[in-house]
């Protein structure tokens, strides 16, 4: 058993659970974030079988006869990386609709197959798609956190002591979540990991989903990307330095974001909300490849203090991601600005209620920290649930009602 199947992987109930009722259970996510390891891990409890299409032969028989491999396929079955054979649906829907009894396919993806709609029409109704990121700091630290379940119920209790991290948090941050590159000993190594890996989705998937020229470009995108993580997406400074058009590199990175290595956060905001800025935001799907492509370890991070900021936002947006992705209740998450600047890094709603979290790489709090969360607060109204400013402090600390200041290390390490 490899190292990465050490870590407890907490989307793995979700899994079972579907299984029980569902035909088709698709789990998608990066490249290397443990997809295959947890598919098998379920799959050899169940009893499937198991295929990938990073073998050429499987991939090449699948191609040439979609029909016919489907039909030679078990009973139940594992298919890995099926993105690379997309013919395979149409097959994968008349074997279900034959047959619709539940748990007899597990499908994984480097690619979302939400964002291909011919791919994921196919299978509407029949499939369970369920995304698996980077590990979290609670698997990590291999215990369950119930950050996001307190967090709507405003249950941080004034003292709550939490553990100040100094410049452990920016290693933390450097780290990332990829199990390869954490399984390395030494940053060095592990930069070393995250360099190769840049390029190895980019190669592999994105020749699948799209045919572009251009392919040397996206790896440079991707950097420029790092570089402006956690701020509004600008196509324009993006684009700058290529010979491509805005609307090419608009394109490159709808690309980037399909094969998640980068995310778009959308804003929040009412339809009676005139003054509110509409533009998303971009972050990279990791920070441990972010700081990677910007040449960062830890001691730099720490030494820069506006892009530690900025890093160790987008480290608690995917934290807060990855804390959802194994929760009941459906989470979606937005950024919150005005046109005066005011804003909130991260929104969560879910069932109707909305919740805000700011983030300070500080270890102190003052009321101020909290003026995009009040106008949050006001713009919610009855909806709203709570708002935090998470910092690198030891205690938890009220500034008014559902208002306070929440120690970082809460994110993985429940009091």
């Amino acid at each position: 058993m490899n190292r990465e199947a050490l870590y407890p992987r907490f989307l793995r109930p979700r899994i079972v659970e579907a299984l029980a009722d569902s035909p088709v259970v698709l789990i998608h996510g990066p490249r290397q974030c443990g997809k295959t390891t947890l598919a098998r891990l379920v799959a050899d409890r169940a009893g499937l079988a198991y295929f990938t299409f990073d073998d050429d032969v499987q991939r090449a028989a699948a191609q040439a006869d979609p029909v016919g491999f489907v039909a030679d396929l078990p009973e139940r079955a594992v298919l890995d990386e099926v993105q690379q054979v997309p013919e395979l649906f149409t097959s994968l829907k008349a074997a279900v609709d034959t047959r619709r009894t539940p748990g007899r396919f597990i499908l994984t993806g480097s690619a979302n197959v939400l964002l291909v709609p011919r791919l994921a029409d196919s299978l509407a109704g029949r499939m369970e798609i369920l995304r698996l990121h980077p590990l979290s700091q609670a698997e990590l630290g291999r215990k369950p956190c119930g950050f996001l379940s307190r967090l709507f119920a405003a249950d941080f209790r004034a003292g709550l002591p939490g553990l100040r991290l100094g410049k452990a948090l920016a290693e933390r941050v450097v780290g990332g979540g990829f199990p390869a590159a954490l399984a390395r000993t030494g940053q060095r190594r592990r930069a070393a990991w995250y360099r190769d890996y840049a390029d190895t989705p980019i190669q592999r998937d994105i020749r699948d989903l799209a045919r572009i020229s251009a392919l040397d470009a996206l790896p440079r995108l991707l950097a420029l990307a790092a570089g402006q993580t956690a701020c509004l997406v600008n196509i324009s400074e993006l684009a700058a330095p290529f010979q491509i058009s805005r609307q090419t590199i608009r394109e490159y990175l709808t690309l980037l974001s399909r094969i998640f290595l980068v995310d778009e956060l959308p804003s929040w905001h009412r339809n009676r909300m005139k003054r509110l800025v509409k533009t998303p935001k971009l972050h990279l799907g990791d920070t441990g490849l972010a700081c990677s492509l910007l040449g960062l370890n830890g001691d730099s991070l720490w030494a820069d203090r506006p892009l530690f900021g900025r890093l160790l936002e987008t480290f608690v947006y995917q934290e807060l991601r990855r804390l959802a992705s194994w929760e009941e209740e459906g989470f979606a998450f937005h950024h919150f600005r005005d046109k005066d600047q005011v804003e909130v890094d991260v929104v969560c709603e879910s069932e109707g209620r909305v919740a805000g979290v700011e983030v300070k790489a500080g270890s102190t709090v003052t009321g101020n920290d909290f003026r995009g969360l009040r106008k949050l607060k006001d713009a919610a109204q009855e909806s709203f649930a709570a708002g935090v400013v998470l910092y690198d402090g030891d205690a938890v600390a009220r500034f008014g009602d559902k208002l306070c200041a929440v120690p970082i290390s809460q994110l993985w390490a429940d009091g």
